[in-house]
């Protein structure tokens, strides 16, 4: 990466607020898994690290996440890691395939139709004869019943 590359991402990352935070446990799998899914949405992320309680520095941390990740280090100012990759299609459609078509419940949606008022009153006089009752069928019907003449 040439330093003009490096220095337009650290134009796009300085309004970005840090969103992913390391503390004192440090680099943990679920932290990798984050970062790397992060990563795959956004390309360019902010790290926070908490200075008192991280076992390490932020430039000793940014060099371990970036060949794990395979992300490039862009800048790190105090407790503030910037890191970017570029996404890769291919490697997010193999994750989602990994990961399943999605949970048993999204697949499991049941498709609903909303029925009228009439439509319910149909289906309430077929199971029971004795619902019926003397409905006008059309709007004249219902004029003629009411005493309405034009």
């Amino acid at each position: 990466m040439t330093s003009k590359e490096r220095a337009a991402l650290r134009a796009k990352a300085n309004p970005l607020e840090p969103i992913i935070q390391i503390g004192k446990e440090g680099i943990t799998d679920n932290l990798i898994a984050q970062i790397d899914d992060t990563l795959d949405v956004r390309e360019l992320i902010k790290i926070r690290v908490h200075l008192e309680t991280a076992p390490k520095t932020p430039k000793e941390l940014a060099n371990e996440l970036a060949p794990v990740l395979g992300a490039e280090v862009i800048q790190v100012i105090g407790g503030v890691i910037v890191l970017w990759r570029e996404a890769d299609e291919e490697r997010i459609a193999e994750k989602k395939k990994k990961r399943g078509a999605g949970t048993a419940k999204a697949t499991a949606k049941k498709k609903v139709k909303i029925k009228g008022m009439r439509a319910r009153q149909r289906e309430k006089e077929q199971k029971n004869p004795y619902a019926v009752y003397d409905r006008p069928r059309y709007k004249n019907d219902r004029d003629k019943k009411q005493g309405r003449n034009k």
